[in-house]
């Protein structure tokens, strides 16, 4: 895919991204198989669709981008689905716009990542903070310094760097989305190349995001404590998973099915929501469609296993 091509591939790949991620069982998450938090995957989906063609509108500044896709997702959902992951997609889209050539690796989109978060003005900052003002989450108001609540006096890039300390999406921007880049796509990628469906890899994905660094959304809502206890959870569930004879087959999946929902009941009857980690599961999965990964059209891959997409009860 380079930038002449239709804008409805680059639609398609934020919705196929986003679905996916949907579909997939993350503990402590909402899915088609476990709704939770008060919130169904009805919303999740729905979102999905509405920020698609915002996200990938030819020309428009990542803060522009950003704006228009909360509005539209809100305006489908009706509450905060996707604020974190419109965060990390608008910047990589506008890097892909810009890349004139097709294929492109993930390390020519993540070269040309850097260049945009650079380039981040005030006039991004101003149409970032409105929209987080409409999502209404809590994330990077909580920097006294520049309360999303007044209008901005730095630059985009600026206002994420001093979230960055309590916030994973805002230190994306000060890193060229390492956690991405680094941790999540290269598991994502290994799971992929050798034989796992993608909704699995997706999962696998999620648990090795959740288990590098204490999910910052748990942290803010729960306290540092919960955070590391969900980190340390999720390396475990890794471990067990790759105790397995093969980690990559069915029986394995099989295997580490029960341990996963049971989580998914423990943390959501808890409360807690590794939900930065599922921003950056979909930020893995939108970076595969966007540089052509060997393994992964715009198309979906597979039909649902059936233990993900079953009955949640």
């Amino acid at each position: 895919m380079n930038c002449t091509e239709p804008r409805d591939l680059l639609a398609a790949a934020v919705r196929d991204a986003c679905v996916q991620d949907v579909r997939a069982f993350k503990p402590g998450n909402v899915s088609i198989a476990a709704p939770g938090h008060r919130m169904e995957a009805a919303a999740f989906i729905a979102s999905a669709h509405a920020v698609a063609m915002p996200l990938t509108l030819a020309g428009a500044s990542v803060g522009q981008r950003i704006l228009r896709a909360v509005e539209a997702s809100w305006a489908a959902a009706g509450c905060n689905t996707n604020l974190g992951i419109v965060l990390l997609a608008a910047p990589l889209l506008c890097a892909r716009e810009k890349l004139n050539a097709s294929p492109v690796s993930p390390e020519d989109l993540r070269t040309a990542l850097h260049v945009e978060l650079q380039g981040l003005t005030l006039a991004d900052a101003d149409d970032a903070y409105r929209a987080i003002r409409i999502a209404q989450p809590a994330g990077l108001g909580a920097v006294a310094a520049h309360d999303v609540a007044e209008p901005p006096t730095i630059t985009l890039r600026a206002a994420m760097q001093a979230a960055a300390a309590h916030d994973q999406i805002a230190r994306a921007y000060t890193d060229d989305y390492r956690l991405v880049f680094e941790i999540g796509l290269p598991v994502l990628q290994a799971a992929r190349q050798a034989g796992l469906a993608e909704l699995w890899a997706l999962t696998r994905c999620f648990l090795a995001l959740a288990a590098a660094v204490p999910d910052t959304h748990v942290q803010r809502k729960h306290g540092p404590m919960a955070a590391a206890e969900v980190q340390q959870r999720c390396s475990a569930l890794l471990t067990q998973w790759d105790a397995q004879a093969s980690r990559f087959d069915v029986h394995a999946t099989a295997a580490i099915w029960p341990a996963l929902r049971a989580q998914d009941q423990a943390w959501k009857a808890a409360g807690i929501n590794p939900g930065t980690s599922a921003d950056l599961t979909v930020a893995c999965a939108l970076v595969t469609r966007l540089s052509g990964t060997e393994g992964y059209t715009m198309a979906r891959h597979e039909s649902c296993p059936p233990v993900i997409c079953g009955s949640a009860g």
